[in-house]
């Protein structure tokens, strides 16, 4: 069902599940049709029309349209006629099909724009396009009008070139069996080409070889028959649609074309029409596909149509009865795989009749056949048509005939020798194939299979793929043993037999028996499955490592979420029903064998293995246990209903990680979202929500198993299943070890837990048979002595298997075994055997006295002599036992070596019993890998002595296990209950000695005689193998143990000094916030007797300090920046538009405020003075970082050289001078050199000086004249100019050119200085915008300012300033020439409207380095002075005119107290009395600027908070030169704290009495300076009054940098971005992008917006953010990051509900804004981090 967004929003979906995507062909909207929805789903429009009457339409009003339309698509037909020409060979006319579509577009459009207009316009156009009569009359070329002739021979000729309507053409039977010589093979090869798919494809036929050919016709026996003929060649068009239909195929389905006929669909009568036309064209649209060069394109289009007709039930069930529209999709399906059909070399390679699809054709590479199963699926999904083609044998032979094509493809052979040259990847388009054409049909038809009635479906379909299994076993020649070496994955005829016998059982009541084969089919259909589990094995040991990777992805595919059920569970079912029905014997013995582990299994320390090297031998013999395991515990079709199935799924995809909502188990058939999957998953899992990782890294929210699900449910058997990766078991294993200490449940290394199984199905009950067989016994036993003997190639995995078998058989017991009947029954059959019956619980107290082995000479064995009598000690020594181990000749494993011979004799006895004509098969001789053990010459005979059962076996491994002697204490002894309720929770959880004790008690609890015999043992202190064996044995495990302990210790040790070593480096490296933690950079430590600092190299790694000859240099980032830029002064974030009427207009953002500012004060006044009142850099600005690592900059050239010669860079650029710090890889593109200086600036920090202002005053104004001198030429004055030029370069031109004179040095210094700002006001924006948590935090730690000042310093001082224009001299001493100011040039910048931190940093880099501290302190001082008048004089304009009056007499009264020159009263008194001479006051001020300042508090208030940002910018600046914290405080003390720090007060006076005047400290008498001040602005006011109060009143406050406030929910966004045009092109942008910066609009990748080769994103990135651009993706939810030259997709910040991502909106699920992650990206926009924290980064080439 689709409905459009404008229904979907007016109907009601409230809590419903629904995806959302774009469909991008259009289509019709399902809203109204009841067939499709119900009715209350409806939306309002729609509600309303299905319940009224809808009036008709005037005859006269549709007049017009019903005669001028038949000729309009006449003519639309004529001109598709005309453009068609059939290409040539193999030339594609592509080109010449555009340009026709393109001259058609019109007219298409306008027959679109016509069905938009409503239903009365449709019915006429339906009308016309499936008129006969219409159709007759004008196309049929009858007639004079030779245009007419001509457009109707070109139709004829289009037809005739598509192979189409000229059946009396045909050779209808191209197929003959005629085993022609390659002479006449072209010929045929054509024929059957044009029989299979027509024109154009003989050429790939004639590609194979002759034989294959030949040998491949022979095998298909298809296409005789005239029907499919017929429906493949014959197409008869009768009226405008079908002949519309067709071109629009010819010239593969043009978008324009397709939407048109998609929109006409809500008419009914065009839609049955229409559904006709498209089955009757069905097998063209195959074979134009086939041709296809855009195959993809053409895919999805065919499917846009396709699944609105078919998933009509209605519709579909009509097309099947009436158009064979079943009939069709087989055969359409069947002929397209035919075309690419080879011989098959599986089994026998020369006389195979079997032919399978080539997985190298492009059919199959390029997933061509998908449209056409995808319908075929669609189809089958109605109840009705699955129906029909259950009950139709024909069509189910012709369907398993397909299937057959895929059994048995993508041989893999084994390479023995060299590794493959090249190494096929057609495995993808092998397991793409089968799960698309083969499993997903088969589900559909299963799905209908669900209740008794539909027995005979199942019955059919049983009944004919045996059929085709039998026949494909003929074509290969199959008798009994596969072919070594080989192994396909692609059994689809076995997975179906499979799968319907699992339905039949499990909901249709099936009896089991009638629908199985005889036994010989089922040892036939056992083999090829159990050679893929034993393959798998192979794989994993590496036995397959000359094939490639490839065979892994194999391995991997066939387990994978996505295919498992398709592929590895029917295979395992339907080993487990073979297994139900066999000779257990011959089963676990077929299963070594395949394994090819059966020499393995003797007595002997030493053995042959004719089949397998010995480093394979261990992993095969688990390979083979754990599929054993496998077999005997997956109860998944074995009797587990569908929840418990989902639940065991979702547990064991749990257990191995913690998953998203849409992945913890995507299996077919079980969808998330479906209730079982929601109620199972909140039963078995918690959600926890999407976290960060401090490396800023983002997590989805996950789903994590609960605690009870490790305790009772975690299956380690299903975690192997579905294990895709060795790694996950690990990592489900480290999970389970984790709970078991965390809840205390077990603290050492447990083994995988036992779960007890979901009651066997009884149709399956013979599967408990193999647990109970000798076979298993003596290999159970065999390997459990082998490995108390510590013999090689065993493992404690192996041991684990053998346990868990041991412990299934115990669990699962025949029912009538006795405790009495032990030895009854035993007596005649002991020669064969070792043990007396096949129950398992009886079989383990057997003792087993002496064994006669085959072993090479070599071995130890040889040499003891068998001794003269023997007697078998313990319980069991019946006499039985007794004669047994005399007499037996082959008493050992003898048994075992004729496991092979035994299962050939049971194989026989079988083939004979069932089949009398057995006899003239000629079975094939054992072939020589399975010689008998005497054929190599260097084996011998020796007798072993044993002496044990299977329960010795087990209390001995407990001792060696636990490393004591009787270790084991029967619990029974001490509590009598534990017999009784043995489900203790204790043995639950555990390691091997758990186990043991687990299989001991169950051993103990059914049969009397097992305790016993446990209890004897126990007794029995000295073990009854010869002492001093075992001693040097147990001394060996012991030291074994002691040895692995120790290793263990030390691995501790080094993992605990590398982890403090990893985190002493993450604390210098990274910004870890620890309070100890010291500045990284030693050039910060403020140790005082440290004369030098000292830089470590990271690159050659000596130490030293920074010298003239060798600087040192700091790694650092220099980036644009224009975070600054952004802060506005409203404490409210801005919310992105989604509305027309929402806007952001930037008027108020500090960049803009900044740039009027200058631009007024440089129409007033002189520009080189106006380029030193203020600080640019708010756009543009330059932002050092550092990691904080130095290296000597020669070491730093070479490495870039080398850099530069390694071509395998990703992600930067060399050229640029990008490259990653070799010490911590953080991204960097400079070197900052370190000034080489004893630390003198600090050691004067203590000094108080006793100077007084005037003299320091004059000490300044001395040091500034003298003249900066150019250094001498010394490495380190090179490297600081190329650091300068290199900041220089970062930021745009037009961010540092601000002088009226292009290329004045005003600019330059004005850049300068604005740099070192920069830095200052975005740590400060980094600090939270104040400076209450004083310290040094992290931003200090990436500081480079002190090094940035010396570069920027020497630099600074090469411009003299003249010494008339110095403003010191304005701000300590009173001017006397008055006269300079009325020069008929543009007058000086007034003092009262300079930017006074502007002038703090002027004053300061042009100082001698380095500064002393006691001269920073007196600038500071006379720089307060200057900042409190201008907070006076713009309080005074913002007051009312009689608040003035009042300020200006109290001031008057107390001026000539004491402290007059410290009270702001007086000043602000004096203040206004100056200004008032002049025309300042004159207007009245508007409202806005009025403040009530009647107290004196607010006015107290309001001077603090004026010179705060000052304080702040200073305070930083003294930490950086001088060293020394910052003081953390509260936010209302902080002026007062930062006053003190920077020595503005002279002593700290207490809180209550504190002003901000008695800061001041005033060089030369207060009121002289202030007037001499206010009188430069008297004079201003009187030529340009309407500026004066502009100019003074600043805005101080400006809140922290933000990003735009995102709506909760992304639809939001969505729906009005997606259709919204661009402002540059006024188109609706195809990748639209919206800036979250400032809110722009932008097309993305657009070259409709293109300017100069900048696409519109990489533009508005430089312009909004001076190269960092922020954008939405709105198609796709994601975020993507500009930095310069390079992008990276980010993330998204909108989550669905289960807190998961949904990019390219691809799932469609409602989407909400996740805040945490929000902050994260707003984070490392302001800390400039982007760089350091995303890693994959790209080169945009400014194509964005």
């Amino acid at each position: 069902m689709s409905l459009c967004a404008e229904c979907f929003h007016q109907g009601e979906h409230a809590g419903h599940d629904y995806n959302m995507f774009r469909s991008q062909a259009g289509g019709a909207c399902d809203c109204g049709d009841s067939n499709v929805m119900r009715e209350a789903g409806f939306c309002k429009r729609h509600r309303i029309k299905s319940n009224s009457n809808v009036p008709c339409v005037p005859k006269d009003l549709l007049m017009m349209s019903e005669l001028v339309l038949p000729q309009f698509i006449f003519s639309l037909i004529q001109h598709l006629r005309e453009g068609y020409n059939e290409p040539a060979l193999d030339l594609p006319s592509e080109k010449d099909l555009h340009k026709i579509l393109q001259v058609l577009e019109p007219h298409v459009s306008f027959l679109e724009d016509l069905t938009k207009m409503g239903g009365a316009m449709r019915s006429v156009l339906t009308q016309v396009l499936t008129s006969q009569q219409f159709y007759k009359d004008l196309s049929s070329g009858v007639g004079e009008n030779a245009c007419a002739k001509k457009s109707h021979e070109k139709y004829l000729i289009a037809l005739k070139g598509s192979g189409l309507a000229f059946p009396e053409d045909k050779i209808a039977c191209g197929m003959q069996e005629q085993g022609a010589g390659t002479s006449t093979l072209p010929v045929q090869g054509l024929a059957g080409a044009t029989a299979t798919s027509g024109q154009g494809d003989s050429s790939d036929e004639e590609d194979q070889d002759g034989s294959q050919g030949v040998g491949k016709r022979k095998r298909v026996k298809l296409s005789s028959t005239t029907k499919d003929q017929s429906i493949m060649d014959v197409l008869k068009h009768k009226c405008f649609l079908e002949e519309l239909l067709f071109w629009t195929i010819k010239y593969e389905f043009p978008q324009k074309m397709v939407t048109f006929l998609l929109n006409m669909l809500p008419d009914q009568d065009y839609k049955i029409a229409f559904t006709k036309t498209f089955v009757q064209h069905y097998a063209f649209i195959m074979k134009t596909l086939k041709k296809s060069h855009e195959s993809d394109t053409m895919s999805n289009r065919i499917v846009h149509i396709s699944v609105q007709l078919f998933s009509n039930e209605e519709l579909a069930r009509q097309v099947t009865e009436e158009c064979q529209l079943l009939d069709i999709m087989v055969t359409v399906l069947l002929y397209m795989m035919e075309s690419c059909l080879i011989k098959s070399e599986l089994q026998d390679e020369e006389n195979s009749l079997h032919v399978v699809v080539n997985c190298g054709e492009a059919l199959l590479k390029n997933n061509t056949y998908w449209p056409l199963v995808s319908d075929f699926i669609n189809i089958l999904s109605h109840q009705s048509v699955a129906k029909k083609f259950l009950e139709d044998h024909g069509l189910l032979v012709t369907w398993m005939n397909f299937v057959s094509f895929f059994q048995g493809m993508n041989l893999n052979k084994r390479e023995l020798n060299e590794h493959v040259e090249f190494e096929s990847q057609t495995y993808y388009a092998a397991f793409a194939a089968e799960l698309e054409a083969c499993a997903q049909p088969m589900w559909g038809l299963l799905s209908h299979c669900k209740v008794r009635e539909t027995q005979e479906y199942t019955r059919n379909v049983v009944r004919y793929c045996l059929e085709a299994l039998q026949d494909w076993f003929d074509a290969i020649n199959f008798v009994d043993e596969p072919a070594p070496n080989q192994v396909t994955f692609h059994l689809p005829l076995h997975r179906y037999f499979a799968m319907f016998l699992s339905k039949a059982v499990k909901c249709q009541e099936l009896d089991l028996d009638t629908i199985l084969p005889d036994q010989e089919m089922l040892m036939k259909l056992m083999i090829h499955p159990l050679q893929i589990q034993a393959s798998l094995s192979e794989i994993h040991s590496n036995m397959w490592v000359r094939n490639g990777l490839q065979i892994k992805g194999q391995a991997m595919t066939y387990v994978q979420s996505h295919f498992c059920n398709s592929m590895i569970d029917p295979d395992i079912y339907l080993l487990q029903v073979c297994a139900s029905r066999l000779d257990p014997d011959y089963f676990i013995s077929s299963v070594f064998e395949r394994f090819k582990v059966v020499d393995l299994l003797t007595m002997a320390s030493q053995h042959q293995n004719t089949v397998l090297d010995s480093e394979h031998e261990r992993s095969m013999l688990e390979g083979a246990l754990t599929f054993l395991v496998l077999l005997l515990s997956l109860r998944l079709h074995l009797g587990m209903t569908d929840d418990e199935i989902l639940r065991a799924e979702m547990v064991a995809q749990l257990c191995m990680n913690d998953r998203t909502h849409k992945n913890p188990n995507p299996k077919s058939g079980i969808i998330p979202g479906s209730l079982s999957f929601e109620s199972v998953l909140s039963a078995v899992a918690d959600f926890k929500a999407p976290v960060f990782e401090p490396g800023g890294s983002m997590q989805q929210g996950m789903y994590t198993p609960k605690a009870e699900v490790w305790d009772k449910e975690f299956d380690p058997v299903m975690v192997i299943l579905r294990t895709v990766y060795r790694r996950d078991v690990q990592s489900a294993m480290d999970r389970y070890t984790a709970f078991l200490k965390q809840s205390g449940k077990f603290p050492g290394n447990p083994w995988p837990p036992y779960k007890k199984r979901t009651p066997l199905h009884p149709s399956y009950k013979g599967l408990i048979k193999l647990l109970h067989c000798k076979t298993l016994h003596i290999v159970l036993f065999t390997l459990l002595y082998k490995i108390l003997m510590d013999h090689q190639n065993l493992s404690e995995h192996v041991l684990c298997m053998v346990l868990y078998l041991i412990e299934l058989g115990l669990e699962n017991s025949p029912e009538q075994e006795s405790d009495e009947e032990e030895s009854a029954g035993g007596q005649d059959r002991c020669h064969d055997s070792w043990f007396p019956g096949s129950n398992l619980v009886s079989n383990m107290r057997h003792f087993i006295n002496y064994v006669r082995v085959r072993v090479p000479e070599t071995a130890p064995e040889v040499k003891r002599e068998p001794p003269a009598s023997t007697s078998s000690d313990g319980l069991a020594s019946s006499q039985s036992s007794r004669r047994k181990s005399l007499q037996r000749e082959n008493s050992g494993t003898a048994q075992v070596f004729s496991l092979v011979a035994e299962r050939r004799k049971k194989f026989q006895e079988i083939i004979n019993r069932n089949t009398s004509e057995a006899n003239q098969v000629v079975r094939p001789k054992t072939s020589m890998k399975w010689s008998a053990p005497g054929a190599t010459p260097q084996l011998t005979t020796a007798i072993l002595e044993v002496k044990e059962s299977i329960l010795s076996l087990l209390i001995k491994l407990h001792h060696k296990l636990s490393g004591k002697q009787n270790s084991y204490y029967p619990p029974w002894l001490d509590d009598v209950d534990v017999l009784i309720h043995p489900e203790i929770p204790r043995y639950s959880h555990g390691d091997g000695m758990t186990a043991v004790e687990r299989i001991l008690l169950k051993a103990a609890v059914q049969s009397r005689l097992n305790k016993r015999i446990i209890e004897e043992i126990c007794r029995k202190v000295t073990p009854p193998v010869p002492p001093k064996k075992i001693s040097s044995a147990e001394k060996k495990t012991l030291d074994k143990e002691e040895r692995r302990q120790k290793a263990r210790e030390r691995q501790q040790k080094l993992l605990a000094e590398f982890a403090s070593r990893q985190k002493s480096f993450m604390e210098t490296a990274m910004d870890v916030e620890s309070p100890d933690a010291d500045i990284a950079m030693e050039v910060a430590t403020s140790e005082q007797h440290v004369s030098e600092a000292i830089y470590d190299c990271v690159i050659c790694g000596q130490s030293g300090p920074s010298t003239e000859e060798r600087p040192t240099g700091l790694v650092v980032l220099l980036q644009a920046s224009s975070v600054l830029g952004q802060c506005r002064n409203s404490t409210e974030p801005k919310k992105l538009p989604t509305t027309e009427e929402e806007q952001i207009y930037p008027w108020d953002t500090c960049a803009a405020l900044h740039d009027v500012r200058l631009t007024t004060l440089q129409r007033y006044f002189k520009d080189s003075s106006c380029l030193q009142a203020v600080s640019i850099g708010w756009e543009g600005g330059v932002y050092v970082q550092t990691c904080g690592h130095t290296l000597h900059i020669d070491c730093h050239k070479s490495y870039m050289e080398s850099l530069r010669n390694d071509q395998v860079l990703q992600g930067f650029s060399v050229d640029k001078g990008e490259f990653t710090c070799p010490l911590c890889r953080q991204f960097a593109n400079s070197v900052l050199p370190c000034y080489p200086g004893n630390n003198v600036e600090r050691s004067l920090w203590q000094s108080h000086s006793n100077k007084c202002m005037q003299d320091l005053v004059q000490e300044v104004e001395d040091l500034q004249e003298q003249l900066g001198t150019f250094p001498s030429e010394t490495n380190l004055s090179k490297e600081m100019e190329s650091v300068m030029k290199d900041i220089k370069s970062t930021t745009q031109k037009k961010y540092t050119d601000y002088s009226k004179s292009p290329g004045s040095p005003d600019n330059d210094f004005l850049f300068m200085y604005s740099v070192a700002r920069t830095n200052l006001e975005l740590e400060l924006v980094h600090r939270g915008g104040n400076l209450c948590t004083g310290g040094a935090s992290t931003a200090g730690k990436r500081s480079c300012l002190n090094q940035l000042f010396h570069v920027l310093a020497m630099h600074m001082r090469l411009y003299s300033i003249d010494s008339a224009y110095n403003p010191w001299r304005k701000l300590t001493q009173p001017m006397q020439d008055k006269n300079s100011e009325l020069s008929e040039e543009q007058p000086e910048v007034p003092v009262l409207y300079r930017d006074v931190s502007s002038l703090l940093l002027i004053q300061i880099l042009t100082m001698p380095q380095p500064l002393h501290k006691e001269h920073f302190t007196c600038i500071i001082k006379v720089l307060f002075t200057l900042l409190y008048t201008q907070g006076l004089a713009a309080l005074s304009v913002k007051c009312s005119a009689e608040d003035r009056t009042a300020w200006k007499e109290s001031g008057d009264l107390k001026k000539n107290t004491s402290s007059g020159e410290k009270s702001w009263e007086v000043l602000l008194g004096h203040v206004i009395s100056e200004l008032s001479k002049g025309k300042i006051y004159e207007e009245e001020e508007t409202e806005e600027l009025r403040v009530v300042l009647v107290n004196p508090d607010s006015v107290e208030c309001y001077l603090q908070q004026f010179c705060l940002p000052f304080l702040r910018i200073t305070s930083l600046l003294q930490h950086h030169l001088f060293g020394g914290d910052l003081p953390s405080c509260q936010e209302d003390e902080e002026f007062t704290v930062l006053a003190s720090c920077l020595g503005l007060l002279p002593s700290f006076q207490s809180a209550h009495q504190f002003t901000s005047a008695s800061c001041l400290d005033w060089p030369v008498p207060a009121f002289d300076m202030v007037s001499q001040w206010c009188s430069e602005l008297v004079s201003f006011a009187d030529k340009h009054p309407d500026q004066v109060k502009a100019l003074l009143i600043q805005e101080p406050k400006w809140d922290l940098p933000r990003l735009l406030q995102l709506p909760e929910n992304y639809n939001t966004i969505f729906q009005y971005y997606h259709r919204k045009t661009c402002t540059v092109c006024t188109k609706v942008p195809k990748d639209p992008a919206v800036c979250l910066v400032c809110g722009t609009f932008v097309c993305l990748k657009g070259l409709c917006c293109k300017q100069q080769s900048y696409c519109e994103c990489v533009l508005h990135s430089q312009n909004c953010g001076a190269g960092t651009g922020i954008f939405l993706l709105i198609n796709a939810s994601v975020i993507i990051i500009i930095r310069g030259h390079r992008f990276c997709l980010w993330g998204s910040v909108y989550l669905d509900a289960h807190g998961e991502e949904d990019r390219d909106l691809r799932r469609g699920k409602p989407l909400y804004i996740c805040k945490e992650r929000y902050k994260v990206l707003e984070q490392q926009w302001v800390s400039h981090t982007f760089d350091h924290i995303n890693k994959r980064w790209g080169p945009h080439y400014n194509g964005l």
